[in-house]
């Protein structure tokens, strides 16, 4: 076990290594002068402004952490989730929209009850082509980009139907009850963005290892995603564990979106022709976290550090179009992982093979 954490730590790390030489590479294109500093800058990410960068870094990965985790679920199961974007953006519907309409709720159970609402959106979002899958062997690849668009375009429709506010171009304010209770937070790293949502989030990191780890429907999960003929042969029901996996995914992707719009950070839904890059920044936090949820919390907060020191270039006189390419050239190295995880254990074994023949 110690040495397979070992392993999987030593490809992520050479994931993001390779992303930073590259990141310096567009720096020195760009402005030689500022490239080591801006490079500083990058590597010092959220604690380059103290406790309030800090806390705007665990803001931002918050909800990338728990569409990692959708996306990561369902690798373990076998299923490629690309369809994170949409069930985030369903999910995020559903929760500002009983956050601004159902003001008859108590507010103590107001935003726990948005948050339902937001798994339930998520998970029948995922549950399209989780049954697809299933009983029709239709590439989930395929149907969740499908997925994705309709999802925009319908919750695009809801908004202006029903919650849409025409003086501000974005929905209506939520009620106060609705909004995730901050316990003090916001104080103690001096960032009003900051509430107990990254606290939630890391409550779904330990569930849901748990569930594949611990649990024999997390085992009859996994054996789907390895050998699906075997678990049919071994009495394991396969299409329902296809179904449940994609309406797990799409529920962790549901509440990311929730976690997100009712951060009360004046951050509103728009009515854009544009997927949410949450769901697809999930797809690199899974890949650089190697699917597993302890690996996936610190990809996720990996990302939400340097994107907080990206937005710091600025202050060199970068460019934000520079600042998007690096972060982008980190986490598309990120996808590298399992690349670097095999060269790694090849390079092992052949060690390994030479000092035993030695």
């Amino acid at each position: 076990m110690k040495k397979q954490g070992l392993l999987n730590f030593s490809a992520s790390a050479l994931a993001v290594i390779c992303g930073l030489v590259f990141g310096l590479v567009i720096l020195l294109c760009t402005n030689p002068a500022q490239a080591l500093p801006g490079l500083g800058i990058i590597l010092k990410g959220g604690f380059a402004d103290g406790m309030s960068g800090f806390g705007y870094m665990l803001y931002i990965a918050t909800p990338i952490i728990m569409t990692g985790l959708s996306v990561g679920f369902a690798f373990r199961t076998g299923l490629f989730n690309i369809g994170a974007s949409g069930q985030f953006t369903m999910g995020a519907f559903v929760a500002v929209y009983i956050g601004i309409n159902w003001t008859w709720l108590p507010p103590q159970i107001h935003w726990i009850v948005a948050l339902l609402g937001a798994a339930v959106g998520g998970a029948v979002w995922g549950l399209v082509p989780g049954i697809l899958k299933a009983f029709r062997n239709v590439n989930e690849v395929i149907s969740c980009i499908m997925m994705n668009y309709i999802g925009m375009y319908l919750v695009n429709h809801m908004i202006q139907s029903l919650i849409y506010d025409p003086l501000r171009s974005q929905t209506q304010p939520v009620s106060a009850g609705a909004n995730i209770p901050k316990a003090g937070l916001d104080q103690l790293f001096s960032s009003n963005n900051l509430n107990i949502g990254i606290l939630i989030a890391v409550v779904f990191v330990v569930l849901i290892y748990i569930l594949i780890e611990k649990t024999t429907f997390g085992f009859e999960l996994k054996a789907c995603g390895m050998n699906r003929n075997a678990s049919k042969y071994a009495g394991i029901s396969v299409k329902k564990s296809l179904a449940m996996s994609m309406v797990i995914a799409g529920a962790l992707a549901g509440i990311g979106g929730a976690l997100m719009y009712l951060a009360g950070s004046g951050k509103y839904m728009q009515v854009l022709d544009v997927l949410s890059p949450e769901g697809f920044n999930g797809i690199s936090v899974a890949l650089l976290g190697l699917s597993n949820p302890i690996g996936i919390l610190f990809a996720g907060i990996f990302i939400g550090y340097i994107t907080v020191g990206g937005n710091n270039l600025q202050l060199l006189n970068f460019g934000p179009e520079i600042i998007d390419i690096i972060i982008a050239a980190i986490i598309y190295c990120g996808a590298f992982s399992l690349l670097f995880k095999h060269l790694i254990g090849k390079l092992i074994k052949r060690t390994k093979k030479e000092e035993e023949s030695v």
